[in-house]
């Protein structure tokens, strides 16, 4: 069958798995209205190598604040809801932290503190936050030196701690997960993130043991914890001995997350094929063989609460067709956990990349619609490429969206808002107050011009909203109500409020 055609019949399914939806039940059906879109939209800021941010080390604070500000302003406007910002590139800290070094780059050398000081974690959690953006961190956990990281200093880990590092040909340097005391210092550093800032999620990336090239394609060197290991009375071969390693700290992470806070998301984003083979369609890299990353038995088993394989091929690429591989994982969310691929097809702006992109967001829709959403590698290839800004402007991303719920980390639903109205005769402002004791993360108002309900969404310190009394030269407003969603994505009862004529 031609590759086009293979692509109509993949674009007609996910359209009518998308048709096939249940209703809307709940206090959005029950107020009369459609609820408000539920779709995950994030994209990955880099900070290793100055990829995304701070656009080179050593910046004036004034200017790293501007361009954070900066992206996170173009997330919002393009109706993003979340960022997965990279705080710990290679054993660092883009926070003020007592277990790490600051990072090379953000001031140009490790060790040193920003001047004038400030925590870039906490401005950016703030900045992103009053923006109705989820803001997760990205760490890591096994990198301990960058080939792009500046020269090593007595601050780096990798000198302040020895023993657990090996060096890598290619000029890198590498924890040894195998090591109880390498997997003992990455929790801890999880553990002070989660329990110092206001995060809503905990992120990793697709770096376990390393990739082969970095050792100029041999094995990676643990010989000495490996001989221990036997010495011991280890029977497990090597392979199996290195993904156990991984497997326990995963497990651990996610655990230990739970118990600091339980609505902190644990996020994974792996490489987007687990072993060639799976599913029979599929070639290429072996994770699991490779990086000892055993990424089906963490979703079977539930130690995350979003999954976001790196599927950066197209549609119609047979050995790494990007539906093919979204179902297959989709097969393998045993828990029923989020499923938000990772999705990239660079800067190009040509129209078929753009429809790429768009395309391979609808099929997501149409395959997961119980949970939408993707991640997009990265911001730079959203904000470099005007054409497709313009795409999802106009079609995909013209509603503001909610993140979706996470009913098994939290499903009580906040309390509803106290509202009224103040009219003028071309419009009706909205004011509310929280419920008492209680900090709503985003609101949501509800109008209805003629017969046509719309929304939008409010963030955490807006209090008011003006809207026309008319839309159009016929449609008048008539209805509206308002409810509040916590941060878990749960959402209140609505609030009717009076439309005085």
């Amino acid at each position: 069958m031609p590759a086009s055609r293979i692509f109509l019949l993949l674009l007609l399914f996910a359209s009518s798995c998308q048709t096939a939806r249940k209703a809307v039940t709940g206090p959005a059906a029950n107020a009369g209205a459609p609820a408000a879109d539920r779709e995950f939209r994030a994209a990955w800021v880099a900070t290793v190598a100055n990829i995304n941010w701070p656009s080179k080390p050593g910046l004036p604070v004034a200017q790293q604040q501007a361009e954070a500000i900066a992206l996170l302003d173009f997330l919002k406007d393009h109706h993003f809801n979340a960022v997965v910002f990279q705080v710990r590139p290679q054993a660092d800290a883009l926070y003020q932290s007592a277990l790490e070094p600051w990072s090379y780059y953000l001031t140009g050398t490790q060790g040193k503190a920003p001047d004038p000081f400030y925590d870039p974690l906490t401005f950016w959690i703030e900045a992103a936050h009053d923006r109705g953006l989820e803001l997760h961190a990205w760490l890591n956990p096994y990198r301990s030196h960058h080939v792009s990281g500046g020269p090593l200093t007595d601050s780096s880990i990798v000198r302040r701690k020895p023993n657990l590092s090996v060096y890598l040909k290619e000029g890198y340097w590498w924890f040894d997960p195998s090591l109880k005391e390498t997997q003992d210092h990455s929790a801890a550093v999880v553990r002070d993130l989660v329990s110092r800032y206001d995060l809503d999620g905990i992120h990793f990336d697709d770096y376990f043991y390393p990739y082969p090239s970095y050792n100029k394609g041999e094995d990676f060197p643990d010989s000495s914890s490996w001989a221990a290991y036997k010495a011991g009375g280890g029977t497990m071969s090597r392979g199996d001995w290195r993904r156990a390693s991984v497997n326990t700290f995963i497990r651990r992470v996610y655990e230990e997350t739970k118990q600091l806070k339980p609505t902190v998301k644990f996020g994974l984003s792996p490489f987007g094929i687990w072993r060639p083979g799976y599913p029979a369609s599929i070639s290429g890299f072996d994770q699991y063989d490779v990086l000892y990353a055993d990424a089906k038995l963490w979703l079977n088993e539930g130690w995350v609460d979003y999954f976001s394989p790196q599927l950066y091929w197209p549609i119609a690429r047979m050995g790494q067709s990007f539906p093919v591989l979204l179902g297959w994982w989709a097969g393998e969310n045993k828990k029923g956990r989020h499923l938000w691929p990772g999705i990239s097809v660079g800067r190009d702006t040509a129209s078929r990349s753009v429809m790429e992109t768009l395309n391979q967001v609808m099929i997501t829709r149409g395959m997961v619609p119980e949970s939408k959403g993707v991640v997009h590698w990265s911001i730079s290839s959203v904000t470099g490429n005007p054409a497709l800004q313009k795409a999802l402007d106009e079609t995909l991303y013209k509603r503001e969206a909610l993140v979706p719920a996470s009913p098994w980390l939290d499903d009580k639903a906040p309390g509803a808002p106290a509202a009224h109205s103040v009219s003028t005769r071309d419009s009706v402002s909205v004011k509310w107050v929280p419920a008492a004791g209680e900090e709503s993360f985003r609101y949501i108002i509800y109008y209805r011009h003629g017969s046509t309900w719309s929304y939008r969404l409010a963030n955490r310190g807006d209090r008011s909203m003006t809207l026309p009394r008319r839309a159009g030269s016929q449609a008048t407003l008539s209805q509206i109500a308002i409810s509040a969603i916590d941060r878990s994505g749960n959402e209140s009862l609505r609030t009717s409020v009076l439309v005085n004529e």
